[in-house]
């Protein structure tokens, strides 16, 4: 067989391969979704709007895009929230390449309207609402300043038109200058009932469940997939829990002040790693916990330092870094955009102060009431050397490779009463018991501690 022909022979096997191989991707692409059945994919909008249910969205849409799935329904009931986080779900939804059901199960108020109006269809119960749009402060509830009322009323109106909705209904959901007839009067901000919803455009049909609406579409035979948080994603929603990050909070503190009082231990400051780690990475992961927040409190934790082991006292360090630290654990449990709290509801802020506080204070019990009997555990002595040498028992610190009580020498510099002294030709730091000693005066060594000799002027 020639070359010609061993190479038309790979060929012809490569081919049949790729053939092979796309029949057996085709078949397995069929036995997911033409089986028959509509894929229909069930999740949840019912909390607040913020960065756990902006990371919420994303997730399921992409667990749904791995589900193959035809349909995408959102079960909503939320008062709304933050406005970022709800325009980049609803930008998530507007682009994502399957239909995307809206089923307003109670409310869809504020940022929720918003997410709303991104679906391709809208459903909702008897007695439901949609509307009331204005962007309002978090601390006391007033409407935002106009700059961000702007912004809401120019994505409402996007979303609206891309989604064949009337854009001015959507403005006025913000805006109670918009006066549209047949609709809403100046002064009122547009909020929608199930039955004006139909009547405006806002709403396809009136339902009592998710049943109700496949039904309406005439969609018989589907699969229905709910989504379901993963293992990992639900270890994360624990420690995001105000109850748990306060035990983490009172562990990273008790660990940090514990070590710094007796350093060398270990085992404090690495329950202490180990708990901020399990606290960083919740928030962080859910778009709380800011790159510079997490900067601020190593930058506590330096300046605390600095203030135990270099400067003395306690002064601006020490008070500056607890700063950076009680207000890094705080911020990174609410959704500020760095000192802007606009929109960050007053209770978030109180619920995050009060966990960060209850922590620190359970640390500083823990610290007077419990530290003397941890280092009396002989767990605690193991890992420590808590045993004392004391100078009745034979130990002596000295700095001599010689006993050098009793030698005499004089006195190479004054001594007031500490200087020098030279014995046999070498020079040694020295101290009297307090009387001066006049250069070149004769002295005899008393005592030898440390890497001084105390010494007496001899007459």
């Amino acid at each position: 067989m020639g070359i010609k022909a061993i190479q038309n022979v790979v060929r012809s096997i490569v081919l049949l391969s790729i053939l092979l191989l796309t029949v057996v991707v085709i078949a397995q692409d069929n036995t997911i979704s033409n089986n028959g059945k509509t894929r229909v994919f069930l999740m949840e909008i019912r909390a607040d709007i913020d960065p756990r249910m902006n990371r919420y969205v994303e997730l399921a849409l992409d667990q749904a895009t791995y589900e193959n799935a035809d349909i995408v329904i959102i079960d909503m009931d939320t008062y709304g929230g933050a406005v970022g986080d709800a325009n980049d779900i609803r930008t998530r939804i507007l682009e994502y390449d399957k239909p995307v059901w809206m089923y307003i199960n109670n409310d869809a108020a504020s940022a929720g309207a918003l997410i709303s109006i991104a679906a391709d269809s809208i459903y909702m119960v008897s007695g439901a609402n949609i509307g009331a749009a204005t962007v309002v402060n978090g601390s006391d509830g007033s409407q935002a300043p106009d700059k961000y009322q702007s912004y809401m009323r120019s994505i409402m109106r996007s979303t609206a038109e891309e989604t064949g909705r009337d854009p001015l209904i959507a403005e006025g959901m913000v805006d109670d200058r918009v006066e549209i007839e047949g609709v809403t009067a100046a002064g009122k901000i547009v909020t929608f009932t199930t039955s004006e919803a139909i009547a405006n455009g806002f709403c396809e049909g009136e339902v009592s469940s998710i049943y109700d609406i496949l039904q309406k579409n005439n969609v018989d035979n589907f699969e229905l997939i709910e989504y379901e948080l993963s293992a990992t994603e639900r270890i994360i929603s624990f420690f995001l829990n105000p109850f748990v990050s306060g035990l983490l909070i009172l562990v990273i503190t008790a660990g940090i002040f514990f070590e710094l009082q007796t350093p060398g231990v270990g085992f404090p400051i690495a329950a202490a790693g180990l708990a901020l780690i399990l606290y960083l990475v919740p928030y962080y992961l859910n778009g709380l916990a800011a790159n510079w927040e997490i900067a601020v409190f190593f930058v506590g934790f330096v300046l605390i330092a600095l203030e135990v082991f270099v400067i003395p006292g306690f002064g601006v360090a020490g008070i500056s870094g607890i700063i950076c630290i009680v207000g890094s654990l705080i911020f990174m449990m609410i959704g500020n955009d760095y000192f802007n709290f606009d929109y960050v509801p007053s209770e978030e802020i109180a619920t995050a102060a009060t966990v960060v506080g209850i922590g620190i204070f359970g640390s500083i019990i823990l610290l007077f009431v419990l530290g003397y009997r941890i280092t009396k555990m002989d767990m605690f002595n193991r890992m420590a050397l808590m045993e004392t040498q004391e100078k009745k028992d034979g130990y002596v610190s000295t700095f001599y490779n010689e006993d050098m009580v009793g030698k005499m020498g004089t006195a190479n510099t004054i001594l007031r009463p500490s200087g020098r002294i030279e014995i046999d030709g070498d020079i040694y730091d020295a101290y009297t018991r307090g009387e001066y000693v006049e250069k070149g005066d004769s002295v005899t060594v008393i005592s030898q501690e440390g890497t001084s000799l105390k010494v007496r002027a001899v007459k």
